[in-house]
């Protein structure tokens, strides 16, 4: 009887990680195919992209310095692209404060840190130092992208509805941890396995709360029942609290944890 070896198990791993991860980067197409048929990226957020850009960068630098890494090279070059696809788009049709605020945080952030981790490590750190160097930061940065939806989860909780939480963007990304964790054990590499042992424990935690409170009929005003009287119509929720998309899509924050 035979037997995968080793090296085809974390190839098989880290090919369907590929897969599962590309369908997650996938997943804002609904976000920006509304955003071109409204002409405005008014009320939608620009972070959880530039979050995923800087991951895929990081991790794509990992990628570089490792030997035999070429499944984390080449999802998380089309990370890159897509991410950079979704900032520019968001750009082109954001209101002025937001596209200013945007590219801050784009010349900061995915420019800046990410420039400071690439110059640094290169020009003080050699060989595997350097290596591992990059592996924690990537991993440092992964646990704390993954912890992210712990504030949707306390929202889910308190209004006691799911409309805040995309159950199948919940399930994929926890598919994708359990892959990049195998990837990451039978590379060897901890970096890698760690960070998806808490994605794929709070993806499962987010499921069962979308279990739980998937058939509750309270609405998503806070809570509180909105009334509206026959006489003046008058609504008294707290329409301000109202769900949109970018609640709904929230998730992808962790786009960037896809690895």
């Amino acid at each position: 009887m035979s037997y995968l070896s080793v090296h085809q198990l974390h190839f098989i791993f880290g090919l369907l990680g590929n897969l599962i991860s590309f369908m997650v980067f996938l997943a804002p197409m609904p976000t920006f195919w509304t955003i071109y048929k409204k002409k405005t990226a008014e009320g939608f957020q620009s972070i959880p992209y530039l979050v995923a850009l800087m991951s895929a960068m990081l991790l794509l630098y990992y990628g570089a310095l490792k030997t035999n890494a070429i499944l984390l090279i080449s999802i998380n070059s089309f990370g890159c692209f897509i991410e950079l696809v979704y900032i520019a788009l968001y750009l082109f049709y954001a209101p002025k404060r937001e596209k200013i605020l945007t590219m801050k945080l784009f010349v900061v952030f995915d420019l800046g840190f990410c420039g400071v981790i690439l110059g640094g490590t290169m020009l003080f750190l050699h060989g595997m130092k350097r290596t591992n160097a990059v592996g924690l930061i990537c991993a440092a940065f992964n646990l704390s992208v993954f912890a992210s939806p712990l504030s949707i989860m306390k929202r889910v909780i308190t209004t006691k509805s799911v409309e805040f939480m995309s159950f199948p963007l919940s399930f994929f990304l926890t598919l994708s941890a359990v892959m990049w964790f195998f990837y990451g054990f039978f590379m060897k590499d901890l970096f890698i396995a760690l960070p998806n042992i808490v994605g794929f424990l709070l993806g499962m935690i987010q499921m069962i709360i979308y279990m739980i409170y998937r058939d509750k009929k309270v609405n998503s005003f806070g809570g509180k029942e909105g009334n509206l009287e026959e006489g003046d119509k008058k609504y008294e929720g707290n329409y301000q609290n109202a769900p949109t998309i970018e609640n709904q899509e929230i998730n992808m924050v962790k786009t960037n944890s896809n690895i």
